[in-house]
């Protein structure tokens, strides 16, 4: 037991357990996806999982209309979260913690029980199951994860620009287009990567208020692996994976240049 209590007497030693997490639940799922996607079912390296999806018309179909679903998706939540983000920093009455938990609370709930209410909500009302009701769905659940990026960062916005150019007498929309807007880019940033990605990847929202009509890519990956195409459905995860992180990438530079801006300003 004393070498054990040497152990953690250092306190870079307490981050080995994360580590051994991360080791076993994030790197080596990743690895093993990248190793099925360039094998067949032989066990024999191919690029034929990638050339695949090329030439399979439905594949492609479905990856070029669930990014169609996530852009409009990402653009809608943009236009609904961004006005409530910005009620919810600025007015006094909204800047109580109750009205702030109230816009996330959806987010503490299981997201199936969320679109299965949802469902339920169509039935009540008549209205049928389709792609309005997955574009309404998709507002829905991730709307949350769009308003509180935004939030944060006006939270932590100096709002000592703002006073500054309305001193020099700029109008109320040149202070939000050149002070509020780029200072709160960042915010939106993250928030298009909080939506835009989980909406393409996602495949229980689309089976539920379709009726399996409409397929996302991520049924298009579920569907491969639970038919035991395992190696399709990994070099389908790995172009999503490449997806993400080249999102990533350009996430990371525009909130670069954003914050560069603010501070020129």
């Amino acid at each position: 037991m004393k070498w054990l209590s040497r152990l953690f007497m250092k306190r870079h030693n307490w981050s080995i357990p994360y580590f051994i997490f991360l080791l076993i639940f994030v790197v080596l799922p990743l690895v093993l996806i990248f190793i099925y996607a360039f094998q067949d079912a032989e066990g024999n390296f191919t690029l034929r999982n990638f050339t695949k999806f090329i030439t399979h018309a439905e594949a492609a179909n479905t990856f070029v209309y669930s990014i169609g679903v996530a852009i409009i998706t990402t653009i809608l939540c943009i236009l609904l979260g961004y006005p409530a983000a910005y009620i919810l920093s600025n007015n006094e009455l909204c800047r109580s913690k109750v009205m702030v938990v109230l816009f996330i609370l959806p987010m503490w709930i299981n997201i199936l029980v969320r679109t299965l209410a949802t469902v339920a909500l169509f039935d009540f009302m008549r209205l049928p199951l389709g792609e309005g009701a997955l574009i309404f769905g998709m507002v829905y659940n991730f709307l949350p994860f769009m308003i509180y990026p935004i939030y944060n960062t006006m939270q932590k916005m100096d709002h000592s620009y703002i006073e500054a150019a309305q001193d020099l007498g700029a109008s109320p929309m040149k202070v939000f287009t050149k002070v509020m807007l780029p200072l709160s880019m960042p915010g939106v940033m993250s928030g298009i990567m909080m939506v835009f990605m989980p909406t393409i990847s996602t495949f229980a929202i689309a089976e539920l208020l379709t009726m399996n009509n409409i397929k996302l890519f991520g049924t298009t990956i579920q569907e491969n692996i639970n038919n035991g195409m395992w190696n399709y459905g990994a070099a389908l995860s790995l172009i999503m994976l490449v997806i993400i992180f080249a999102t990533d990438l350009f996430s990371d530079s525009d909130e670069e240049r954003a914050s560069n801006e603010g501070g020129i300003i």
